[in-house]
C-alpha cells in the first residue's frame, strides 16, 4: 500500500469499519460481540499503525489484523449466548476451520481470494479450497422454511429461487408489513428474509419485529442498497445483512450462516 499519512489513514479505515463490523457480528452473532472484537481490532492498528501500512490495502489491514485477534481468542462463544446460539455454536464447532470465515470475507465482503490469502495468512490455492468446503459443509447441514418479505417482483422471484435451489423450503412472500405479519401467522418460518422499503412505504424493519414479537426466536436477514446507513452504531443492528445490488453467492452464503447462527437480533427503526 502506497505511503499515506496518519489523519488519511484514520479517514480510510473509518470508511471500512462498518463493513468490518458487519463481518465480526456474522461471525459472532451479537452486536455486543462483534463490536467488542472491531474495538479490539482498532485499538491495534492504532498501537502499531505500520500494519495498515505493510498491507496491499487498508481494508486488507483491517480484517487481518481482526483475523489475527480473532483466531488468538479461538472465536469464543458469548458468554450470554441462548440456547439457539449455543446449539448453533454446537454445529460450527463440527465445521472445518476457518472455512466459515473464508466464506463471510469472499462471499459477503467481496473480497478475492488472493486477498482472503493475505487476511488468514495462506496461500491463495488454500482460500480457494476453504471457500468450497465450507459452502459444501454448510449447505449440506442445514435446512428449513424460509419467508421473504420483498416488494419488488423480479428480485422476490430470483431470492425465492436461490433460496429454494438451496433445499429450503419458501412459504411465501409479502409485499407490506400487513401481509409479512400475516403469512408469518399462517406458517412459522426458521428464517425470514427482508427488505428494508416496502411496497406501501412501510418498514420491514417495523415488519420484523411485529414477527418476532409474535414468533419469539427467528433469524433474519435483512437486504438495502444502503448498508453504510445500517451500520453505524447508534442503535441495535442486524447480524445478516446483504447489500443491493446482490450476488447469488451472498444470498446463499447469508442464508447459511443464518441457519446455522440463529440471530434474532434486529433494529428499532
Amino acid at each position: 500500500m502506497r505511503d499515506v499519512q496518519q489523519s488519511e489513514l484514520s479517514e480510510l479505515i473509518g470508511r471500512e469499519l462498518p463493513y468490518l463490523r458487519r463481518y465480526a457480528r456474522a461471525l459472532t452473532g451479537s452486536q455486543k460481540s462483534g463490536d467488542n472484537f472491531a474495538i479490539a481490532t482498532l485499538e491495534a492498528l492504532i498501537e502499531d499503525s505500520g500494519t495498515a501500512r505493510s498491507a496491499s490495502s487498508v481494508k486488507v489491514a483491517l480484517f487481518r489484523t481482526f483475523h489475527v485477534i480473532w483466531t488468538s481468542s479461538g472465536a469464543p462463544v458469548d458468554e450470554e449466548s441462548d440456547n439457539l446460539r449455543a446449539k448453533a455454536q454446537r454445529h460450527m464447532s463440527t465445521l472445518t476451520p476457518n472455512s466459515r470465515e473464508a466464506l463471510l470475507l469472499h462471499s459477503v465482503e467481496e473480497f478475492r481470494l488472493d486477498e482472503i490469502a493475505e487476511i488468514m495468512d495462506m496461500t491463495q490455492e488454500e482460500a480457494d479450497d476453504l471457500v468450497s468446503i465450507a459452502r459444501r459443509e454448510m449447505e449440506d447441514r442445514v435446512s428449513g422454511k424460509v419467508m421473504i418479505i420483498e416488494d419488488e417482483a423480479i428480485i422476490a422471484m430470483d431470492i425465492q429461487s436461490i433460496v429454494a435451489d438451496m433445499g429450503h423450503l419458501v412459504t411465501g412472500v409479502a409485499t407490506t408489513r400487513t401481509e409479512a405479519v400475516k403469512l408469518g401467522k399462517a406458517e412459522r418460518p426458521d428464517l425470514i428474509l427482508a427488505d428494508i422499503q416496502l411496497a406501501d412505504n412501510s418498514s420491514g424493519i417495523d415488519a420484523v419485529n411485529d414477527l418476532l414479537g409474535e414468533l419469539g426466536d427467528t433469524p433474519v436477514i435483512f437486504i438495502t442498497a444502503f448498508p453504510d446507513r445500517l451500520l453505524t452504531g447508534e442503535k441495535p443492528e442486524p447480524a445478516f445483512l446483504i447489500s443491493k445490488p446482490y450476488k447469488e453467492e451472498q444470498v446463499r452464503s447469508a442464508v447459511s450462516q443464518a441457519m446455522f447462527f440463529s440471530s434474532t437480533e434486529t433494529l428499532v427503526a
